[in-house]
């Protein structure tokens, strides 16, 4: 494995937020209410109410980022003195100026051979200084909009920031993804949770849709979905090499999302080629041909964000017959084993022995009893798994 991705699993297993038994790990839910805040990097307009019904690509707010600051140095241009500037350029400040505009010329000798100076940006005249004998330009503002990335409703909002959107949905979490938000149809690309989603799968027709594969996504299929403009992949895993070479560059330990491609990847179940678990595999099959959000960002060390797909449910669905579930450990309770020996193993808790036993580092833990998904029975600390919800 690439030490890129041995750092990358590494973080996963060391993570406090991930190691916790009392907090809720990757979630593989049919029917469950999220909530997503959408929020601009600076202040600006907030474009929706409370209440409102919106879609994924609804904008939410938008934003007007000040330009660049360009300078314009017109003493070193005309040769004269910084304190005769003022006199020379023929707007003030706050005047527009355009690309190309003759800004100052000089007089010249018996009306010829003047200097003329052209404005080098378009923008506004900020300042004019007396000191240095340079004009500064602002560059136009750069708009910046957000979406509201799911389809739900507006459950609150953030004044002249943004606003949080709740929808009631399929969610489906991953351990690893790189790309940012998109959506698409789903189609699910394989047959079973073991088999590869390859080059030959992919059809020209799957242009914006969300592509679900097995055990993994080969290095090749990522170039083809790229190439035919998918927006989304899942998969159990993927191998390091295959991502390192699609991506052009390693990724460090850090939140991915912000890579410049043009599809959103998420894995399920982390390196390598390893079979997306059943449930996961099945509740994506319900979802085909809906339209989804996906969101490969991923970050492990401080503040857990998960990769996602989202698919909203109709708005008279029927409530879920299964009460919310309660994330702590009891018989029965599905996890994940997130230390090695046995990393990335799904099972069931079969018992919560009481004592403490002591581990190999000479320290007392709490450990749990757990049937793994190969059937054998395993004894591993609490902290060393994560609570998988069963909704």
């Amino acid at each position: 494995m690439h030490p890129t991705c041995q750092t990358w699993r590494a973080a996963l297993e060391d993570h406090e937020t991930l190691a916790s038994a009392y907090t809720p790990g990757l979630t593989v839910s049919g029917d469950i209410t999220v909530r997503r805040t959408r929020r601009l990097p600076i202040k600006g307009q907030v474009l929706v109410n409370t209440g409102d019904r919106v879609n994924p690509e609804t904008p939410v707010a938008r934003a007007l980022l000040p330009g660049i600051l360009q300078t314009l140095k017109l003493a070193e241009k005309l040769g004269i003195e910084p304190k005769d500037v003022p006199g020379m350029f023929m707007l003030k400040i706050g005047d527009p100026i355009e690309k190309g505009q003759i800004v100052a010329e000089t007089k010249g000798f018996l009306g010829k051979f003047k200097t003329k100076i052209e404005a080098e940006t378009t923008g506004t005249v900020e300042a004019i200084s007396e000191v240095t004998g340079n004009i500064l330009v602002r560059e136009p503002s750069i708009p910046i909009e957000i979406n509201a990335y799911i389809q739900g409703q507006i459950a609150d909002i953030l004044p002249e920031e943004g606003a949080i959107v709740e929808s009631r949905c399929a969610l489906v979490q991953g351990i690893f993804g790189v790309g940012g938000e998109r959506t698409g149809v789903i189609r699910i690309a394989v047959k079973s949770v073991d088999e590869v989603l390859e080059a030959s799968h992919i059809q020209a027709s799957d242009a914006g849709k969300i592509l679900v594969g097995g055990a993994g996504i080969s290095g090749e299929a990522l170039q083809k979905a790229a190439q035919l403009g998918v927006n989304g992949l899942i998969a159990g895993g993927i191998k390091d090499s295959d991502l390192i070479k699609f991506l052009g560059y390693d990724i460090g330990v850090a939140i991915t999302g912000t890579e410049n491609i043009t599809v959103s990847m998420m894995v399920t179940e982390g390196f390598g080629y390893l079979a997306m678990a059943g449930r996961t595999f099945e509740l994506l099959k319900s979802l085909e041909g809906k339209v989804a959000s996906i969101n490969g960002a991923t970050q492990i060390r401080a503040g857990v964000i998960r990769p996602e797909i989202i698919v909203p449910l109709p708005e008279d669905a029927a409530k879920s017959q299964i009460a919310e579930e309660a994330f702590e450990l009891k018989i029965g309770t599905a996890i994940r084993v997130i230390r090695e020996p046995y990393f990335g193993r799904l099972g069931a808790v079969t018992e919560l022995p009481a004592q403490l036993m002591v581990v190999d580092s000479g320290t007392e833990v709490r450990v749990l009893k757990a049937k793994l998904d190969k059937g054998e029975e395993v004894t591993v600390p609490r902290a060393n798994v994560e609570i998988m919800s069963s909704r």
